[in-house]
C-alpha cells in the first residue's frame, strides 16, 4: 500500500503506540497536519509556543517513561524548540522532535522559513536525522525511537523536508532495530561487579548516593532492596529524589549545593561511595579538589563517558542501573554478613549527630508567609501523592527540600539546563498521562511568565492543574546570589512590573486566588485542591527577604556549608 510522507509520519506514530503528538502547525507541517486530520488514534496537543511543546512533551516523558513527541514547522518554529530540546538532553529524557523542513531543492537556498536544523541542533540531541527520501522515512523514525528510547535516553530530531511529506511510497514500520553503530550495554562485566559489591562489603564509613539514572532505569525496587540489605546511609541528587523513598530509614535527604547538613557531610566523610547513576555535576561535588577526599568510589552507569568524567572512581560499572544492581544483589545475599556492623553503626552514630542539627529548620511568623511552609502544606494536603512540576530558582529547591517524595517520577523538574518556563507545560505533560492524578506546578513570579501562555492550552484541554505561585517579587534565587556575594547590588533582579496573576488567570477561563496572611493559607490550599476539575493558580504573596539554606557556595567543599542564621551557633553547640 502506497501512502505519502505525511501518511507515513502518523501511521509510524500510531504503529510506535504514541498517545500523544505536542505541536503547532506552520507551512512546511502542513500535509503532516492533513494526515493528522484524518485520524484519532494520536492525540495532537495544541501548544501555544513550540517551547511549550517541547516542555510538555518532556513532562510527559519524565512522569510515563515513555518518549514525548513533538511536531513543528521549520524555521522559527525549530528555533522556538531548542530551550526544550537542551532541557531534555541535560536531563536524558527521551524524545522525539519532528521538525519540518523546506522542500529539498530550496535546501541551502536561505528559503522563506529555513534554518539548518541538523546543524543547529546537533550539540543538543542525542542524535539527528534530515530526511532524504519517502522510502527511508519509515526507517528512519523507527530509529529514532529506538536511539531516543536506549541505553542513556535523549530527545532525537527528525529534520523531513516538504515534499517528503507529499511523496508516495510503500509503507512498512520496521519491528525491530539492529544498528552495528549504537549497541548499548545494559548488563554489568561480571568481574567489575563483583569488584563492587567486595569494596561495598569492606566499607566502614559507607554512602549510596543515586542520580537521575537510577530512576530513568526503573531501579527503584531493587535500589531500596539493596539499600535495606546494606544497612548504609544513602542520599540523593535533585534528579534522583523518590528513588529511595524520603520515609526509608537510610535516607539523609538531598545532597549537593542546598542539600542537608548530614548527606553533604557524609558524602565528605565517607570511605567508600557508591555512585548509582548520577554523573558527579558541579552543584552536587562543591569545589572538584575538596570532594570526598578519603572515598573510594564505585560508579555504576550506562553512558561509559560519564563514569570517571569529573571524579576519578575505582570501580567503574558500565551498565543499566537495574541490571546491575540486580546482578549486585545475587552477590550480597550470601555475603552480607561480612559487613562490618560495628563500624558501620558507629559511623551512624555519626551520621545522627550531624542530623540533630535540623538543618532544613525554618522560622515562621504571624504577618508573612514563608514558602517552606507552604510546600508542607502541599505534602500534607496531597499525602505526598501527587506530581510535583516546578520551574527554576529558589522554589524549585524548597519544593525539592520539603515536598517528601516516596516514589520516582513524581519530582518533574528541570535539574540540568535550570529552564525557567519548564513548570506549566511539563505539568500539562503530566496531566495529560495521568488524568485522575493531582498535578502541581510550584512556580514563581519570574518563572511562570517565561511559558504563561500556556494557560490558554490548559483551557482547551480542560487540564486541572494546580499552580502554586510563590509570589515574593524577585527572580528570588538571582537576589539571593546578589545578597549574599555582590554585597546586596539587587541589579535587575527586582520584578517591579508584576501582572494581577489572579485576574490573568481568570482572563485564561481559570480561577484565580491570592493569599498573603499566614493565618489564611491552609483554607485558601484546601479550597483550591477541593476543586478537581478547573486549573486554579494560587498566588501566594511571600517574605521576599527568606533564602534558601543549607547553601555551598562556589568554591567551598560539602563541609564548609553555610547553615541559616542561628543555625552555625546550634552546630558548634550540637558537635562539641
Amino acid at each position: 500500500m502506497q501512502l505519502t510522507g505525511a501518511d507515513i509520519v502518523v501511521r509510524c506514530l500510531q504503529d510506535e503506540g504514541i498517545e500523544f503528538l505536542f505541536g503547532y502547525p506552520g507551512g512546511a507541517a502542513l500535509h503532516i497536519y492533513d494526515a493528522l486530520y484524518k485520524q484519532d488514534q494520536v492525540k495532537h496537543i495544541l501548544v501555544r509556543h513550540e517551547q511549550g511543546a517541547t516542555h510538555a512533551a518532556d513532562g510527559y516523558a519524565r512522569a510515563t517513561g515513555k518518549p514525548g513527541v513533538v511536531l513543528v514547522t521549520s524555521g522559527p518554529g525549530v528555533t522556538n524548540t531548542i530551550t526544550g530540546i537542551a532541557t531534555a538532553y541535560m536531563d536524558s529524557i527521551p524524545m522525539v522532535v519532528l521538525t519540518a523542513q523546506v522542500p529539498s531543492h530550496l535546501i541551502g537556498d536561505d528559503a522563506f522559513q529555513e534554518v539548518d536544523t541538523v546543524g543547529i541542533t546537533r550539540p543538543c540531541v542525542k542524535h539527528n536525522f534530515l530526511v532524504g527520501d519517502v522510502d527511508s522515512l519509515a526507517d528512519t523514525l523507527k530509529k529514532a525511537f529506538y536511539i531516543a528510547s536506549s541505553g542513556r535516553p535523549g530527545p532525537v530530531v527528525v529534520d523531513i523536508p516538504k515534499d517528503i511529506t507529499a511523496n508516495l511510497a510503500e509503507y512498512a514500520y520496521p519491528e525491530s532495530v539492529d544498528m552495528r553503530s549504537y549497541q548499548p550495554r545494559t548488563r554489568g562485566h561480571s568481574k567489575q561487579v563483583k569488584r563492587g559489591v567486595d569494596l561495598l562489603l569492606s566499607a566502614k564509613k559507607p554512602i549510596v548516593y543515586t542520580g537521575g539514572g537510577a530512576v530513568l532505569g526503573d531501579a527503584e525496587d531493587v535500589l531500596q532492596k539493596m539499600v535495606n540489605m546494606l544497612g548504609y546511609p544513602s542520599t540523593s541528587t535533585l534528579m534522583g529524589l523518590g528513588a529511595i523513598p524520603a520515609s526509608n530509614e537510610t535516607f539523609l535527604g538531598m545532597l549537593g549545593m542546598h542539600g542537608t547538613y548530614e548527606s553533604n557531610m557524609a558524602m565528605h566523610d565517607c570511605d567508600v561511595m557508591f555512585a548509582v547513576g548520577a554523573r558527579f555535576d558541579d552543584r552536587v561535588t562543591g569545589e572538584l579538589s575538596k570532594f570526598s577526599p578519603n572515598a573510594r568510589i564505585v560508579q555504576i552507569d550506562i553512558d561509559p563517558s560519564s563514569i570517571g568524567k569529573n571524579v576519578g572512581v575505582e570501580v567503574p560499572i558500565v551498565g543499566d542501573c537495574k541490571e546491575v544492581l540486580e546482578q549486585m544483589v545475587q552477590l550480597l545475599e550470601p555475603r552480607i554478613d561480612e559487613i562490618d556492623r560495628g563500624e558501620v553503626n558507629k559511623w551512624w552514630e555519626q551520621i545522627n549527630r550531624w542530623k540533630s542539627i535540623d538543618s532544613l529548620a525554618y522560622k515562621t511568623n504571624d504577618e508573612k508567609i514563608v514558602p517552606q511552609l507552604v510546600v508542607e502544606r502541599l505534602g500534607e494536603i496531597t499525602n505526598g501523592e501527587a506530581y510535583v512540576c516546578s520551574d527554576v530558582g529558589q522554589h524549585q529547591m524548597w519544593a525539592a527540600q520539603y515536598y517528601a517524595f516516596e516514589k520516582p517520577r513524581r519530582w518533574i523538574n528541570s535539574g540540568g539546563l535550570g529552564t525557567m518556563g519548564f513548570g506549566l507545560p511539563s505539568a500539562m505533560g503530566v496531566q495529560l498521562a495521568y488524568p485522575d492524578s493531582t498535578v502541581i506546578c510550584i512556580t514563581g513570579d519570574a518563572s511562570i511568565q517565561m511559558c504563561i501562555q500556556e494557560l490558554s492550552c490548559c483551557l482547551q484541554y480542560g487540564l486541572p492543574i494546580k499552580v502554586i505561585n510563590l509570589n515574593n517579587q524577585y527572580m528570588g534565587m538571582v537576589r539571593q546570589w546578589q545578597e549574599f556575594f555582590y554585597d546586596r547590588r539587587y541589579s535587575h533582579s527586582y520584578m517591579d512590573a508584576l501582572p494581577d496573576f489572579v485576574k490573568l488567570a481568570e482572563s485564561y477561563g481559570h480561577i484565580g486566588m491570592r493569599v498573603q496572611e499566614p493565618s489564611k493559607l491552609d483554607a485558601t490550599l484546601e479550597e483550591a485542591f477541593a476543586l478537581t476539575d478547573r486549573l486554579v493558580f494560587v498566588d501566594v504573596i511571600t517574605d521576599p527577604t527568606v533564602n534558601v539554606y543549607p547553601m555551598i557556595a562556589g568554591g567551598k567543599g560539602h563541609n564548609e556549608m553555610h547553615l541559616a542564621p542561628g543555625q552555625e551557633e546550634v552546630k558548634e553547640r550540637e558537635l562539641a
